[in-house]
């Protein structure tokens, strides 16, 4: 039994390190390398989801093979053993530990997303990110050199909250850049459009749907919300790290939802803002249709928590 027990103990530690990872990818527990300066912040609060949960996962896996071990019939010699009806202190101690291991992941759970959800850094640029069947479109509120207008006053943006048009900078008028499933980054190969990002900035990004629920990801961003239609959600970010980047739609939004992919280009400062004066050389001034407008019970709903 023992010899059984060492093989099997020895099998499951192979198939949990021969994996696809390296010992430089083990301490993150699957999560890519984070490239902004929020996703430590995530990735600390996986690693510690984890820890709780293997030590509990171990404490449980001891108690059962230390039963199987040492209550087995043919050790004891009793056909049946004695039997215990109540067991107070144990009752006890079996409800208090998973209250107290729930409440502490709860806390950390809910101080970490009122931090990661925080809108009260004033951002250095703003995108809103329209999520529509079956690609993305990303309209940059910036006062870009050949663009001309308000984005706080124009039609397309309509549907975004006053408390996000508000904050936009003045006299943008702004340019965007919108992909279809079939389109390709040039310098990766990569399927879907590319969103420009700049490296060391505040970047907020304003969500906005044309028909159904989608979700932005960025995956090595570690972060992801809801693109919902009639509702505005946002969250910040700081890219510290220069490169592109694979992004997705993380919630299923029909047939063709694995084909809703985008890219993500982190570059300079300097390289970002030619790229906005690019876009403007092309003609893609203003700002395509953020999406539905916000329904009557969402736009109450935020009144009141003001």
């Amino acid at each position: 039994m023992r010899r059984k027990l060492l093989q099997a103990l020895t099998a499951g530690l192979v198939l949990a390190t021969a994996t696809g990872c390296t010992y430089k990818d083990f301490p993150r527990l699957g999560m890519p390398t984070p490239t902004t300066e929020e996703a430590p912040r995530i990735l600390s609060l996986w690693q510690g989801s984890w820890a709780a949960a293997l030590a509990t996962g171990v404490l449980v896996w001891g108690l059962i093979l230390w039963s199987a071990m040492f209550h087995r019939r043919s050790r004891t010699k009793v056909e049946v053993p004695p039997q215990t009806r109540y067991n107070m202190p144990i009752e006890a101690l079996y409800t208090v530990v998973p209250i107290i291991i729930v409440s502490v992941l709860f806390y950390f759970t809910a101080r970490d997303e009122s931090k990661l959800l925080s809108l009260e850094k004033k951002p250095d640029v703003t995108v809103n990110v329209v999520g529509f069947q079956w690609s993305w479109g990303f309209n940059y509120i910036e006062n870009v050199p050949g663009s001309t207008g308000d984005a706080k006053k124009d039609p397309n943006l309509a549907a975004i909250p006053t408390r996000f048009l508000d904050q936009f900078p003045a006299n943008a008028g702004g340019v965007y850049d919108v992909g279809t499933p079939g389109t390709r980054n040039p310098q990766t190969g990569n399927p879907g459009p590319t969103l420009w990002l700049p490296k060391g900035k505040t970047v907020r990004f304003v969500l906005t749907s044309r028909d159904v629920i989608h979700d932005f990801w960025v995956v090595p961003f570690l972060m992801k919300q809801d693109v919902v239609p009639g509702h505005t959600n946002a969250f910040q970010v700081t890219p510290n790290k220069e490169g592109t980047f694979m992004g997705k739609c993380a919630e299923l939004c029909g047939v063709d939802h694995s084909r809703m992919l985008f890219n993500v280009k982190v570059v300079s400062p300097e390289r970002y803002e030619q790229h906005l004066k690019d876009l403007a050389k092309k003609g893609q001034t203003g700002y395509i249709p953020a999406g539905i407008a916000q329904t009557s019970h969402e736009k109450n709903r935020e009144t009141n928590n003001l």
